[in-house]
């Protein structure tokens, strides 16, 4: 069996802008947030999600003047994850970026653009000095974050608040 692929090369979409997450972009995050994740009672909420911000670790994909999708990191303890209930109160000095927070817009999926925000995150964190990225990937998306390398962490315990299927994961940004 081949090994996972950590670093995916996608076909240029020229329609699409990869760009660091505004203030002006925050009305359109949380409705992207909700419509996601409001109807397995995983939505956090305007202000939890607004604290998860870290200036250079966030980003929007914008498709034809808007946002259509984003990716929020910020540094965070290895093998934990922010608890869904509350938010964040200070920053944690970390090596470890949490990826904590990937949608893609519903009329987007299903062209790379997750895998290509997570190429960009991981760049990113390259540049940066960060040594890891982690996730905890829900709803059963284990075994999607597996093929694009992150590696399951069974026996770290997740807040309860990202439900019953939810798995902690990781890979080393290299």
């Amino acid at each position: 069996m081949p090994p996972p692929k950590t670093e995916l090369e996608l076909p240029p979409d020229t329609d699409v802008l990869i760009r660091p997450l505004t203030e002006r972009d925050w009305d359109t995050v949380v409705a992207l947030e909700a419509g996601a994740y409001t109807q397995d009672g995983l939505s956090e909420g305007p202000e939890a999600l607004k604290s998860r911000y870290y200036a250079g670790t966030c980003f929007v994909l914008e498709h034809e003047g808007r946002v259509g999708g984003y990716l929020l990191a910020l540094p965070y303890p290895p093998f934990t994850s922010p608890d869904l209930t509350r938010a964040e109160q200070a920053g944690h000095p970390s090596r470890n970026l949490h990826a904590h927070d990937l949608v893609i817009a519903e009329h987007l999926r299903g062209r790379g653009l997750g895998p290509r925000l997570l190429t960009h995150l991981r760049s990113t964190a390259r540049q940066l000095g960060y040594e890891r990225i982690s996730l905890a990937a829900v709803r059963g998306a284990h075994v999607l974050w597996a093929q694009l390398g992150y590696r399951a962490h069974p026996e770290v315990e997740l807040p309860a608040s990202y439900g019953t299927n939810a798995m902690y994961m990781s890979m080393e940004v290299g």
